[in-house]
């Protein structure tokens, strides 16, 4: 008699869009942590149907549980910035009424200080990109707010390039990934400033 043998279920191997999605936005957070000397930065994607922002990349603090988890888009900080597509930087955040703690508890980090960003593409609002607790430095220069607004501009820009063409875009693997909880040296952040002036103009040109 043949012994039966029961079938174990396959996991489903990860859609290319959106493991090239994830790879390219584990990137940016990766390095925007590092420049900005953040305790943690996230990306959240807007699901429109759902009303709801999605934590789709995380570095730092909630790196290992937050990815996948949802809250309604009109809640906090992120909310704020994806409903007006304006950035925002917060040097106190205990002061501020727009910050919404029990949500910032909910995910195990309270942050003093954050900066967010909106990812907008095509006039569209896709999600938003926040450094929590960055570099005294970083919280008080509107340019570094500057700065992290055109990472977010990339970031959109590059999403655009993996949806349409199911590819990462070209750029993203050659990011320089620092080690968990550094701070760029002057010298890495310059080169990373050059990398992403490079990428931006490689995503401003026509596919």
């Amino acid at each position: 008699m043949t012994p039966r043998t029961e079938s174990v279920p396959v996991p489903e191997a990860p859609h290319p869009v959106d493991a090239s999605r994830n790879e390219l936005l584990q990137s940016v957070v990766d390095v925007a942590r590092a420049i900005f000397g953040a305790a943690a930065s996230s990306v959240f994607l807007l699901d429109e149907d759902a009303g709801e922002l999605v934590f789709q990349a995380v570095s730092g603090e909630g790196q290992e549980f937050l990815v996948g988890r949802r809250f309604p888009a009109g809640r906090g900080i992120a909310g704020w910035v994806a409903a007006s597509g304006e950035p925002m930087v917060v040097d106190d955040l205990a002061a501020d009424t727009s910050f919404d703690r029990a949500l910032a508890e909910s995910t195990e980090y309270v942050p003093d200080a954050l900066m967010a960003a909106p990812l907008i593409s095509e006039g569209r609002v896709l999600g938003v990109l926040e450094v929590l607790d960055p570099s005294p430095q970083a919280r008080s220069d509107l340019q570094e707010l500057d700065l992290l607004a055109m990472f977010a501009r990339q970031a959109a820009a590059a999403l655009r390039v993996v949806t349409l063409h199911t590819q990462a875009a070209p750029a993203a693997p050659a990011a320089p990934v620092p080690q968990q909880g550094a701070r760029l040296s002057p010298g890495r952040r310059a080169d990373a400033l050059r990398l992403l002036g490079s990428l931006e103009q490689l995503l401003r040109e026509p596919a």
